[in-house]
């Protein structure tokens, strides 16, 4: 098939590389427009953009699908179908229909459960069992069009990044098995339940700070949504820690009370063992690595 490949992130990456190697024409890559990254703050293409370009395929970075120009220029492509995973721009109507097939997103989640922008890291936060990837025919609601293909995971105790990787190949698979079926006229669009519906807005600053005072549950959650990025935090004698991973564990005492010369928390309700910390300025260590450096004895504070 004529194909357009719409995404950013790492977590497109997959797909489109699955897209060319099952043979499908990819006549233009859409994605974000390189940005300021890193101390340097030097201008950098994202992950879609430099495997593309690494592949011959010519890469559009419009700040907007909105103007005549752009949608003319989309519509010259002449698509059977245009593939959208984590682009990061609404497409306007001119772009929805101008494939013959239609636009087709990959989501991360099963819909209509956490629509919008960050269906994996809520998904964890929330403490959901499973959740999965899903192929949608785009219209102009956000996140709104019927449904052709899905797979499901358990969430377990991965992290969001973990939970990403493995949504991303899944993700992958299921594409290319969506269009395959399409190319046969051997898949339906069932539309979304009309209960049920959850909306995952972006994640906000202000939440990644860890409240101590909330049951273990509820903090392991927000850690484990919260890793790699932006990471749950917290501070002890003064300096700024991020946690990447905790285990549920035994004690009592405080709210944020370290419990323990293992590195365990007391909770509002339960407790934690954090195993995975990042200091300001330094790479992420297993927690006994952390604590060679920067005692954290029983009865310190975390807050």
């Amino acid at each position: 098939m004529r194909l357009a490949f719409m995404g950013t992130p790492d977590f497109a990456v997959p797909t489109l590389a699955e897209l060319l190697a099952q043979g499908h024409d990819i006549a233009a890559v859409y994605s974000q427009p390189p940005r300021p990254k890193g101390r340097g703050m030097e201008t950098e293409p994202g992950p879609v953009h430099k495997f593309a370009a690494a592949h011959g395929i010519e890469v559009r970075t419009p700040l907007s699908l909105k103007g005549a120009g752009e949608q003319a220029a989309f519509a010259a492509l002449d698509l059977d179908a245009a593939i959208v995973v984590a682009y990061g721009l609404l497409l306007p109507q001119a772009i929805l229909d101008a494939p013959r097939l239609g636009c087709f997103n990959l989501h991360g989640s099963l819909l209509p459960r956490w629509r919008g922008a960050a269906p994996i890291q809520r998904a964890v936060m929330a403490g959901d069992a499973e959740t999965g990837v899903m192929v949608m025919k785009m219209e102009a609601g956000l996140d709104t069009g019927p449904v052709l293909m899905a797979e499901r995971t358990p969430v377990g105790r991965k992290t969001s990044g973990e939970l990403a990787e493995q949504l991303s190949r899944l993700g992958a698979d299921l594409m290319v098995r969506t269009l395959g079926a399409l190319e046969r006229g051997a898949v339906a669009e069932h539309a979304q339940a009309q209960d049920g519906v959850t909306y995952a807005k972006k994640i906000l600053k202000d939440e990644a700070r860890i409240d101590w005072t909330k049951s273990a549950t509820e903090i392991d959650c927000l850690i484990r949504g919260l890793s790699p990025w932006p990471g749950a935090w917290t501070e002890a004698k003064g300096e700024r820690l991020k946690i990447l991973y905790a285990e549920p564990a035994a004690g009592k005492g405080a709210p944020g009370e370290v419990i323990g010369d293992d590195l365990t928390i007391s909770c509002g309700e339960g407790a934690l063992k954090l195993t995975r910390v990042q200091r300001a300025g330094s790479k992420a260590m297993a927690a006994d690595e952390l604590l060679k450096g920067f005692a954290l004895l029983p009865g310190t504070k975390f807050v």
